[in-house]
């Protein structure tokens, strides 16, 4: 078993070092530069297509065909809550726990680094996403495997795809969430990671089995919550140290470019796991959450495109922050602990012995909220490859599977296997939205078109696009 985990992090390793860090920051930039630095001009505008009640899927869909308004629609808040109930999870307390211990104080600069130039990815693709989904049975559907196929014509990349986001999200994502929970668990409770692992598989298996209906209400009841309640005890710990907050930030920043450390590759481990940490918590150019963004009803692609752009900012500059804040503030070795740990000790030393066990319940309801999230992006992408009920029933049995072994494994087996398989979906992923990221600077521009004519919700038909109009099945 060591010796398939050195391999699996010696390939892993490599994509990263190589290739990965230089791709992330090099599309983000690219993208930015491209679009007028979208993700921060359009900031009032994300807010308000958010909470905007007039983009209700009744007003969405006003004059659609009959069959259209029947149809299960998810909203672009159940949309934007599904995919940030992925990306709120084991990344954001665990993930930066790590990024520290390993990296530094300095990898948190690098995580927020990628965050605000990875917004603007998470708009591309997620914007790809809403122009080529798929008119399904209860809902729509869609994700980087479609656009791959009908805005490529590549099948081939479409389904490699598929079979990579089933495996990274539905199987491997799902044991590290499951892990993490056991661990805070046992060290807060005291509880058998095999019970409380087959605890959280029976749960789990009775809601993916309720589909994407379910994990949207599950999803839109839990996030807003667990996210409001952890941000409340990191500024209270903020609150209490403002005295040293002045200094955790220099810490921060002189860490991040310390060159003297770059002796060993310390600069390299600092980069490195600032950005494989800030991608695992925020997911911006992996290509799952456009899985959650494709469900949603909206009126024009570059809505969705906004709002998950402002998943992004939420995830990583608001809750790994927090994290972030908690660890620095905490007064204990970054070194002596890793993972869920270090932010359950870290936490005690700031507000007493509830610490632990408020880790606890946090990470229960951040990490399973992912396994649900993450669950629905394997089922989307297997609807992609073939819509046979056997393949998904099996498919459901085996990501619920993946609950308890990820409660057996180690924390070492399961973050080494799960940035493997992020380093290949993205690659996968960043090549296709390069060569598509022509059409959604032409979607982009006739929203703002529409927007400066006075139009308060702009709306898109596939005439406007002649050239690919007959890819477009959800837009008539």
């Amino acid at each position: 078993m060591e010796a398939i985990q050195s391999v699996i992090a010696a390939i892993g390793d490599f994509l990263w070092g190589y290739i990965l860090i230089f791709a992330l920051i090099g599309c983000g930039v690219l993208f930015t530069v491209k679009m007028r630095f979208v993700q921060f001009t359009n900031l009032r505008e994300m807010w308000r297509l958010l909470f905007n009640s007039r983009d209700s899927v009744a007003e969405v869909l006003n004059g659609a065909p009959k069959e259209d308004h029947q149809r299960k629609h998810i909203s672009s808040f159940q949309a934007f809550v599904v995919a940030l109930a992925s990306r709120i999870g084991t990344g954001n307390l665990a993930g930066v726990a790590t990024a520290i211990s390993v990296g530094g104080p300095g990898a948190v600069f690098w995580m927020w680094l990628i965050a605000l130039i990875g917004s603007a990815t998470a708009f591309v693709e997620s914007t790809l996403a809403q122009l080529y989904k798929r008119k399904s049975k209860d809902s729509y559907i869609g994700g980087p495997a479609y656009y791959m196929l009908y805005g490529l014509g590549k099948r081939w990349m479409g389904v490699l795809f598929a079979i990579i986001i089933t495996a990274t999200f539905g199987l491997a994502n799902n044991s590290v969430q499951s892990n993490t929970i056991c661990a805070a668990w046992q060290q807060a409770y005291g509880i058998d990671p095999v019970l409380l692992g087959g605890i959280l598989t029976v749960v789990t298996i009775v809601i993916v089995f309720g589909g994407i209906q379910r994990v949207a209400r599950f999803s839109e009841a839990v996030v807003p919550f667990m996210a409001i309640a952890y941000l409340g005890v990191a500024i209270y710990v903020i609150i209490t140290n403002i005295t040293i907050f002045p200094q955790v930030m220099g810490l921060i920043i002189s860490e991040a470019f310390n060159f003297d450390s770059a002796i060993g590759g310390g600069l390299g481990a600092t980069v490195m796991q600032g950005v494989k940490r800030g991608l695992f918590s925020n997911e911006a150019g992996e290509g799952s959450a456009p899985n959650a963004a494709a469900t949603a009803s909206a009126s024009h692609p570059v809505k969705q495109g906004m709002i998950q752009a402002l998943g992004v900012f939420t995830d990583t500059l608001v809750v790994c922050s927090c994290t972030a804040f908690i660890i620095l503030m905490g007064g204990v070795g970054i070194h002596a602990s890793n993972g869920i740990q270090l932010t359950q000790n870290a936490l005690t030393a700031q507000i007493g012995s509830i610490g632990n066990p408020l880790v606890a319940v946090a990470i229960l309801l951040f990490a399973f909220s992912s396994v649900i999230g993450n669950y629905y992006y394997g089922e989307a992408n297997i609807m992609f490859i073939t819509r046979k009920k056997a393949p998904m029933f099996i498919y459901r049995l085996m990501s619920s599977g993946m609950v308890m072994l990820g409660a057996m494994m180690t924390l070492d087996m399961a973050w080494t296997m799960i940035d493997l398989m992020m380093a290949l979906i993205t690659i996968c992923n960043l090549s296709a939205i390069v060569l598509l990221f022509g059409q959604v600077r032409r979607l982009l521009d006739d929203y703002l078109s529409q927007k400066r004519r006075g139009i308060s919700e702009p709306v898109f038909h596939k005439s406007q696009m002649a050239d690919i109009a007959d890819k477009l099945d959800a837009w008539d």
